[in-house]
C-alpha cells in the first residue's frame, strides 16, 4: 500500500497551525496501521528467475522449443557445406569455414540424444561465444532444426527447473519458460557445450593446424 495514500490527509492538516495538533492527533489514530511491505532486494541483487529475465533466441529440436540468451548469439546461418574431422564424437558434425574462421560445428539434436534429422530444409547453424572453465572464449555452431524468433521473456513467466529425480540431469537447464502460451525451454550454453565440446574446439584446431 502507498505511502502517499496514507499521508494525503496531512496537507490537509497544516493549513491551519491553530488545528495542527488536534489534525495529527486524528491523523495518527487512523493511519498507525501496519503497512505489510515485501522484502526488498539488495541493490545488485536479483532472485534466480529475475537474473534470467530478459532477450533469447528461440529455436525448435525434435518439435520442442528451446532458447538461449542472445548475449551469446553472434549469427545465424544457413547450414553450408561441413568439414568432416576424424575421431570425433558423432554429435561434432565438423567445421565450417565463416569468413576465414574455422569454427566446430556441433548437432544439438545428437548431442540431446534425439535421432538425427530427416528433413532439414529449414535447419541452420546458430553461431554461439561459449566460455570455457579457464575463461577463454570462443566460438561454436549449433545445428537447429529452424529458428523461431527472438522473445523477450520477463521474470513472471520463467519457472525454476523441475526436479525430473535423481536420474535426471538438468544442469544446462537455466528454467522454463510460458511464451505466448508456449513452454520454452531455457539452455546454459556453456554447459550444454561442456568441457568435452571445449576439448574438440582444441582437437579440430589442432587437426587443422596439422593438415596446413
Amino acid at each position: 500500500m502507498s505511502l502517499r495514500f496514507h499521508l494525503a490527509g496531512f496537507s490537509r492538516a497544516t493549513r491551519n497551525h491553530a488545528d495542527t495538533r488536534t489534525d495529527a492527533e486524528n491523523l495518527n489514530k487512523t493511519l498507525i496501521k501496519p503497512i505489510h511491505m515485501s522484502p526488498k532486494p539488495i541493490d545488485g541483487e536479483k532472485s534466480g528467475v529475475q537474473r534470467l529475465a530478459g532477450k533469447y533466441l528461440t529455436f525448435a529440436l525434435q518439435r520442442q522449443s528451446y532458447g538461449i540468451d542472445v548475449l551469446h548469439v553472434r549469427e545465424i546461418i544457413r547450414v553450408t557445406n561441413i568439414t568432416c574431422l576424424p575421431q570425433m564424437p558423432d554429435y561434432i558434425r565438423g567445421v565450417i569455414n565463416l569468413r576465414g574462421k574455422i569454427i566446430p560445428v556441433m548437432d544439438l539434436r545428437l548431442r540431446f540424444g534425439f535421432e538425427a534429422a530427416q528433413c532439414a530444409e529449414q535447419a541452420c547453424i546458430v553461431v554461439v561465444l561459449i566460455k570455457a572453465a579457464d575463461g577463454k572464449t570462443s566460438q561454436m555452431g549449433l545445428v537447429v532444426d529452424n529458428v523461431e524468433e527472438v522473445a523477450n521473456v520477463a521474470a513472471s513467466e520463467i519457472e525454476e527447473t523441475p526436479n525430473f529425480g535423481s536420474g535426471s540431469t538438468t544442469e544446462c537447464i537455466l528454467g522454463m519458460a510460458k511464451v505466448k502460451g508456449a513452454i520454452k525451454t531455457l539452455l546454459d550454453i556453456d554447459r550444454v557445450i561442456g568441457a568435452d565440446g571445449h576439448e574438440v574446439i582444441r582437437s579440430a584446431a589442432t587437426i587443422l593446424t596439422t593438415a596446413n
